[in-house]
């Protein structure tokens, strides 16, 4: 008999664990066990049974399964002792798939054609843009709150300051997420220059002196990112302009600041700028965050121009011209001057520079490498993950797509579940979405209903005297099952990983109002908006269950 372990998400109680059981004992020559409690399978058959069919028989129930056969992964790890993996880049993806294919037994070469190894994230990302965006928040509120008793007063900003702290934190957290584990890991190894295929199984890495070197190997994972996209704007390459890279570090806070954009970063840095002592002009293509459910676009207009931002919808420049003191920028019979300018629209990928057309990988028609959910490019040997494939640019999601591409490429056979997947735009309030707005959801076919609840209806948000925003949930009519949230709300983030899970785990409406939150929390306000859609909240008293 041979015997294994199946680790099962999505069980909510022994039902469900039975459920799962009956489906595995369906199959023949198999008898399993199921437990809740730890959340396992534990299975004997008679060795003729596909490992697929297994798993294939939990996702009939609705649940989720993975093995968790160390037996197998041992052999595994020893398999893949002479396996060889370049990865091309030194972002999250790329650590995480070199720390994950290290694990299991591979000789790794990372290749970096930069200066610094981390990516955007660490660098000019994630990390220095929520440092600046917290301090903006606290010299925003010392001058803006609405406590009685506390006095309002007007920071003095010293940005040079601001800036020495913000980058010693990014090299500290540079050094201890990617350039320690280089030094501890003798299994992963650093290959300074840039890298172009020869052919699909031969990368050309050209070092900053010009010299040549090639690299083959067994498989290849690409995660090289993406760098910002410049519109074709009529003089805009001959201005000193600002990309977020150059507005993070900027020791000098503009006095008139134009943006070009209305989607993330565009957004998070108006808000910031204009908390420290710019004014600020948003210029949007079209709506703010247009891709979303326009309710949040709208709501964060309202809250931006109540701050004093100047919001310009469906706006495009027709020219750009800088007099070596001053931008100007033309739309239509308008004409907008300003200190500074910052181009925020959007992203495009870096893999215009890996010659991918000598290996035959595909890309869309943005240049995006097209990956499947197992990060399986059109070329066996070659993987990608990250900002340079058609997945969401996110850090997390190009981690989490790095540690699978690895797993895939030393024997494993794993997807990426992108059906839940929690996004936050970092204003204030801040913007957070998982799973579908009730515009996808129509285009999916679904029918849907939705419930909105205004902030005043939670109690935190009373408490903190901010009652700007909105929870929005998304159900399907007939079952009740929950398929999208969307939120505007101070720690709006923090809001949202309790609606993925929901999603994740197939809860209904009833499920999540049936649920204990704790008060005084703004998270308490999705059971709230769960509770109406059977009820009116405003007729319950307070933690109401």
């Amino acid at each position: 008999m041979h015997t294994l372990t199946l680790q099962i998400t999505g069980m909510t109680c022994d039902h469900c664990a039975q459920s799962a059981q009956d489906a595995l004992n369906a199959l023949q020559g198999v008898h399993a066990s199921v437990s809740f409690d730890e959340g396992k399978a534990r299975i004997e058959s008679d060795g003729s049974i596909d490992k697929a069919q297994l798993l294939e028989a939990v996702a009939s129930r609705g649940y989720r399964a993975s093995l968790l056969d160390d037996e197998q992964d041992a052999l595994t790890d020893r398999n893949n002792a002479d396996l060889q993996v370049a990865i091309v880049g030194t972002g999250s993806g790329a650590f995480a798939a070199a720390i994950k294919a290290a694990e299991r037994g591979a000789r790794v070469t990372l290749i970096e054609g930069g200066e610094l190894i981390g990516g955007t994230c660490v660098n000019v990302g994630c990390v220095p843009s929520k440092i600046m965006i917290r301090g903006a928040q606290i010299a925003h509120l010392q001058g803006h709150h609405r406590f009685v008793g506390i006095p309002l007063t007007t920071p003095a900003i010293d940005r040079r300051a601001m800036v020495k702290q913000q980058q010693q934190m990014v090299e500290q957290l540079r050094h201890a997420r990617y350039e320690s584990i280089l030094e501890s890991n003798p299994a992963i190894r650093l290959l300074r220059g840039m890298a172009r295929f020869r052919n699909a199984t031969t990368l050309v890495v050209t070092a900053a002196d010009g010299s040549e070197q090639d690299v083959t190997a067994d498989r290849f994972l690409l995660a090289v990112g993406a760098r910002p996209a410049i519109p074709a704007i009529e003089g805009l390459a001959d201005t000193p302009y600002w990309t977020s890279t150059e507005a993070l570090v900027a020791e000098t806070i503009p006095a008139h600041l134009v943006i070009l954009g209305g989607s993330v970063v565009a957004l998070e840095l108006a808000q910031a700028f204009h908390r420290l002592g710019s004014d600020v002009t948003i210029m949007a293509r079209s709506t703010l965050l247009s891709r979303e459910d326009p309710d949040l676009g709208a709501g964060l207009q309202t809250v931006l121009e109540g701050e004093g931002i100047n919001v310009r919808l469906h706006t495009v420049p027709a020219t750009i011209r800088h007099d070596g003191n001053r931008f100007t920028i033309r739309t239509g019979d308008v004409q907008t001057e300003c200190d500074r300018l910052l181009v925020a629209t959007g992203r495009r990928s870096n893999a215009d520079t890996l010659a991918l057309e000598n290996a035959g990988v595909a890309t869309d028609e943005s240049g995006n490498i097209i990956v499947d959910d197992h990060m399986r490019t059109s070329v066996e040997t070659i993987y990608a993950a990250g900002d340079c494939t058609s997945q969401p640019q996110y850090v997390y999601v190009a981690a989490a797509a790095g540690t699978r591409a690895a797993r895939n490429m030393t024997g494993d056979d794993v997807a990426i579940d992108l059906s839940a997947m929690p996004a936050v735009v970092f204003t204030d309030p801040q913007v957070a979405t998982v799973g579908l707005s009730e515009q996808q959801a129509g285009a999916q076919g679904l029918a849907v209903e939705s419930r909105t609840l205004d902030l005043e209806n939670v109690p935190r948000a009373l408490a903190n005297m901010d009652q700007r925003g909105f929870i929005k949930l998304v159900a399907e009519q007939e079952s009740g099952r929950i398929v999208g949230c969307q939120v505007l709300a101070h720690e709006g983030g923090e809001i949202i990983q309790t609606a993925a899970l929901a999603i994740r785990n197939r809860m209904s409406i009833q499920d999540l109002a049936d649920q204990l939150f704790p008060y005084l929390t703004m998270v308490e306000g999705l059971k709230l908006c769960a509770q109406t859609f059977s009820k009116d909240v405003k007729q319950l008293s307070c933690c109401a269950g």
